[in-house]
């Protein structure tokens, strides 16, 4: 319905131009209509929605009441001059003698002070009216639309046309009638921007938060979540899209209104009297079930407000889902099927046959084989060829994470929970597997703390993270591996029986390579090709491998094969084979040196070369020949190297670290691992031959050490 809006001024000109200026920019929300006190029209005027009234309409206020009913409302327009105007009298030269002319000499006074607290404070303005006498000196006149008044023998006359309406007087209009919406058209915002204000804070402020209001409103309408705010009177004065589509409530039906008789079900007195936030719980709003929380808002202490979310529990599981899904790109996939576990006996062909029927079940499958036997590949595999291939596949080695860093990574933490977590917290591996496998392997190095954290988990299905109070429902098939045996860790009490039947409801044994035949050489060749190397194994060789116990299973044969690799022989023959293996071969009991007799060295003087710590080769033997303090065989090629590095280091006066060490292995291709060498180290250390210093100080070999590595340089040139 239009509003009616009545124009009262003192010249009928002047307020035609105002009715006009205010239907321009209510258009079709308003019927405008001009009345004049100087023509007697005002004794005509209609009663109306609102009345604007200039100045100069009305001698004396109570005047007013006469033709203004009791209870109407009022808005005295007040003028000022366009950006336009202002800009064009300011580049006028300064000191320019110029005449005012308006309908009288006070008018004319009042617009030269306005123009003045405007800025075009340069010119020498004296005002005049026809009520004044004509002064003299004068050739540049300056009238607001009054030409009828200006005297003759002006040089020059600017029309400087009716004083506009402020931008204040049409705000205040649009408030009153109720069509605060008017403010956002273009037409309303490019009538403000061309005014000329003498508030200019006033009205920067106005517009900035317009702005920012505008901003509110789009994010409220954009957010996903139902949003309802109320004032500190409880009355509501936000209810976006998403609140009214939830709760059934019509458009803007709410606005206004006390919250309590709009929505019962939201305790908004409560937190605001309390000053305490509810935190997020299920509640049944038109029979569905919705996640709310309500937070108060608070200035200084006091309450002003207080705002509620509201979020089906479905769309918030969907958005869990969605994300997930996108964590998907990010890696968490299973890279590998049954065909890549490679091999043709008849053990692997039984293991791969039962997990591809374990597959197509949700129980839990418990993966038991030696280390390096190839568990994870099975996990990607069973993981493949599940129902829930399209969902995500998340490994992680349990074993190698401490008890707090471990929970953390796969509950996830809230904001806060502790020092350096990430801010906004983080979501754990359970929720990244949401819909798909979990893979943890070596359970067996799981606390107790943590294994009864898991078997609430395959109870019940839900997990909380650390630091927040929000059960989060997760659906995750667990696959475990170890390589132990947890029968014996249950009857000593170290793993929990009713966590091992939960995970054993599907157990494997994956077979050992020792067990595997002739899928030795089948791996062997992938891995050896996969190194670059284009040339078969002896008859020794092979005999060496069938008959070798292979204690680090697949993993041990792949380092073999890169090794292996770097040869440059036709036919690999044992001389060729990683002094670690050999070894390991001397320790299983095997004659490796009488084997090397036959491929051209001496029986019983057999020597394992390697580079020694200065480039240049070192035969070490393995027979009885005794050095100080310790028989020869029982020093290992490790031990050589590993003191030469040390004895190197010293004669260039420098310490040297276990990094240092197998920088200098893999230069040399001398295999050799971490682990070897902290444990050298420590028996060195022991027999007084080094002294090693802790963090990254590096290592320093003794007077003791550097006489038995010279010693034994003296016996092998």
């Amino acid at each position: 319905m239009k509003k009616r809006i009545s124009v009262i001024s003192l010249i009928p000109r002047s307020g035609r131009f105002y009715a006009g200026q205010v239907q321009e920019l209510f258009g079709e929300k308003a019927e405008v209509m001009a009345y004049s006190t100087g023509d007697g029209s005002v004794k005509n005027v209609a009663v109306s929605d609102l009345y604007m009234i200039t100045t100069d309409a009305f001698k004396e206020a109570p005047e007013t009441r006469r033709y203004v009913p009791a209870g109407g409302q009022v808005v005295e327009i007040e003028v000022t001059y366009s950006k336009k105007t202002v800009r064009e009298l300011k580049e006028m030269p300064k000191g320019t003698p110029v005449l005012f002319v308006n309908a009288t000499q006070q008018m004319a006074r009042e617009a030269i002070t306005q123009l003045e607290q405007l800025g075009v404070s340069q010119l020498s303005f004296t005002p005049y009216g026809p009520d004044s006498p004509v002064p003299e000196g004068f050739d540049i006149a300056v009238t607001p639309d009054e030409m009828d008044f200006v005297p003759p023998g002006m040089r020059k006359v600017i029309n400087i046309g009716h004083r506009p309406c402020t931008a204040a007087t049409m705000i205040e209009a649009a408030v009153r009638l109720g069509l605060e919406e008017l403010l956002e058209e273009e037409t309303f915002k490019q009538y403000m921007r061309s005014m000329e204000a003498k508030n200019y804070s006033f009205e920067k402020m106005f517009h900035r938060s317009q702005r920012l209001e505008s901003r509110i409103d789009i994010l409220l309408e954009i957010l996903d979540e139902g949003i309802i705010g109320v004032n500190e009177q409880g009355e509501v004065f936000a209810c976006n899209r998403m609140a009214r589509d939830i709760t059934g409530v019509k458009d803007m039906e709410a606005i206004g209104k006390i919250a309590e008789s709009i929505f019962p079900y939201i305790p908004f007195g409560n937190v605001m009297e309390e000053k305490t936030p509810r935190l997020p719980r299920l509640v049944r709003i038109r029979g569905v079930d919705i996640n709310m929380a309500v937070v108060p808002v608070l200035r200084q202490g006091a309450c002003i407000g207080a705002f509620a979310t509201l979020q089906r529990f479905s769309e918030l599981e969907k958005q869990q889902n969605e994300l997930r899904s996108q964590l998907l790109q990010k890696g968490y996939r299973a890279k590998y099927g049954f065909e890549d576990f490679l091999g043709n006996s008849p053990a692997v062909e039984r293991t791969k046959a039962i997990l591809e029927k374990m597959a197509g079940t949700e129980l839990p499958v418990l993966l038991i084989g030696e280390t390096g036997t190839g568990k994870e590949v099975l996990a990607h595999a069973l993981h493949r060829a599940s129902a829930r291939s399209q969902g995500p596949f998340v490994a992680i080695n349990v074993a190698a994470m401490p008890e707090n860093l471990l929970e953390s990574e796969l509950f996830g933490y809230e904001d806060g929970a502790f020092t350096g977590a990430k801010k906004g917290g983080r979501p754990g591996l359970f929720e990244f597997a949401h819909k798909g496998t979990l893979f943890l392997d070596e359970v067996e190095g799981m606390s107790q703390a943590m294994q009864v954290k898991l078997l609430r988990v395959l109870q019940e299905r839900e997990i909380m993270r650390v630091g927040g109070n929000q059960i989060i429902w997760v659906d995750v098939r667990i696959v475990a591996a170890t390589n132990e045996f947890l029968e014996e860790m249950v009857e000593k009490g170290s793993f929990r029986r009713d966590l091992y039947y939960r995970l054993n409801a599907l157990p494997v044994l994956i077979p050992p390579l020792r067990e595997r035949g002739d899928d030795i050489f089948l791996l062997f060749e992938r891995f050896f090709r996969k190194a670059g190397g284009a040339y078969g194994l002896s008859e020794e060789v092979r005999e060496l491998f069938r008959q070798y116990k292979w204690p680090g299973n697949v993993r041990e044969l792949q380092n073999v094969a890169e090794y292996l690799g770097f040869a440059g022989q036709e036919e690999i023959q044992v001389e060729d084979l990683p002094p670690t293996f050999l070894r390991s071969l001397e320790r299983e009991g095997e004659s490796v040196a009488g084997r090397r007799g036959a491929s051209g060295a001496p029986d019983g003087d057999t020597a394992l070369r390697a580079e020694d710590g200065r480039g240049g080769e070192a035969s070490w033997p393995v027979g009885s020949e005794e050095g100080s303090g310790q028989a020869w065989e029982s020093r290992s090629s490790e031990f050589w190297f590993v003191l030469g590095q040390l004895y190197e280091a010293c004669e260039q006066g420098r310490l040297i670290g276990r990094e240092g060490i197998l920088k200098a292995a893999r230069a040399r291709r001398f295999p050799i691992s971490q682990k070897e060498v902290r444990d050298l180290l420590a028996g060195m250390e022991a027999e007084g031959l080094v002294k090693v210093t802790r963090g990254r100080g590096g290592s320093r070999i003794t007077k003791k050490g550097q006489k038995e590595w010279e010693k034994q340089k003296d016996l092998t040139n």
